[in-house]
């Protein structure tokens, strides 16, 4: 019977599936595995289901001579040496869609928080500042009709667009490639250029995967080109956005405000960030749905145990090596 090793306690249902057709081990700790922890529960195994916060790479290759098969638990895969494992003969594979209307709710739910200042009147309800209601008492932005501008046009990009038309909003988009223009025109959506974009949205949204092309792609510069007024939602990766040039342009009021999902140096947040009232910070929410969750470890469960039995996984990264 193959071995499978879990790095992370995932919901009850997904992972009952392993019994009877592989033998599998879970960490039982609520909490990311040491590197070394890590590289001594991989010894034998034949397969692996790992987060994230696993960096997954040639070391841990060396130091799991059985390994066949790497079942990603997130859309995201750069956790991974992908070209190393190809290399290797190792199946990847990853959990998309199950999670993309999920994470487009959590991506309105940042958006409005912030549009609307609710975390501040959370803290200054908490607080017992509330005296009564007051024609200047903390004013935000209406969402309604203004203009967003979302970066990455995928699955998700796409889900939030389409919740944007019941706020009747103008949809600016940039990608490396172009959506159907059916598409653009159901979702009212403009193809611009990335500054373009910036220097013409009220909300930035982005959506992109953390590649080298898009590692700190809104620094500094792009900030400077967005509107005084406009706020800046992440829910793809932290390393996206240079977050000491975003925590500037947050105290110095070059942009309005700022939501984030997602940190460049995650768990941490950079310096200063935390102590500012206009940005919005949740930990990684993106995909926290029990619904989500658990389907997330369905999809990982069902690349391996088909893997294993020979047939072709759901969502393969690298389907090449299956040849």
């Amino acid at each position: 019977m193959k071995k499978v090793y879990v790095t992370r306690m995932l919901p009850e249902s997904a992972l009952k599936r392993l019994d009877g057709e592989v033998e599998w081990s879970v960490n039982p700790d609520d909490r990311v595995l040491e590197r070394d922890e890590l590289l001594a529960a991989v010894g034998d195994v034949d397969g692996l289901l790992p987060l994230l916060t696993d960096t997954i790479d040639a070391e841990l290759f060396d130091a799991a001579p059985k390994l066949k098969v790497v079942a990603n638990y997130a859309v995201g895969f750069n956790n991974i040496d992908v070209e190393e494992a190809t290399r290797r003969g190792i199946l990847v594979t990853n959990t998309p869609g199950v999670l993309t209307e999920t994470t487009a709710d959590l991506t309105w739910s940042l958006l409005m928080a912030m549009a609307r200042r609710i975390v501040e009147g959370d803290k200054f309800m908490r607080a017992g500042k509330y005296v009564g209601w007051a024609p200047m008492l903390l004013l935000g932005s209406d969402v309604y009709g203004k203009t967003l501008g979302i970066v990455g046009i995928g699955q998700i990009g796409q889900a939030v667009a389409r919740r944007a038309m019941g706020f009747d909003m103008n949809i600016l988009y940039h990608d490396k490639w172009e959506l159907p223009p059916v598409a653009e025109h159901l979702l009212h959506a403009d193809d611009v250029s990335l500054e373009e974009l910036l220097q013409g949205s009220d909300f930035v949204t982005l959506h992109v995967p953390l590649i080298p092309e898009t590692h700190h792609l809104i620094g500094k510069e792009q900030l400077e080109m967005m509107k005084q007024d406009a706020y800046l939602i992440n829910a793809s990766r932290g390393p996206v956005v240079d977050e000491v040039a975003l925590v500037e342009a947050l105290r110095n009021g070059v942009i309005k405000g700022a939501a984030l999902d997602v940190f460049e140096d995650e768990p941490a947040m950079k310096p200063g960030l935390a102590e500012l009232d206009n940005v919005v910070v949740v930990p990684h929410l993106g995909s926290a749905s029990i619904e989500t969750r658990t389907a997330m470890a369905d999809l990982a469960v069902s690349n391996l145990l088909d893997f294993f039995a020979g047939k072709q996984p759901p969502t393969p990264v690298n389907p090449d090596v299956l040849k």
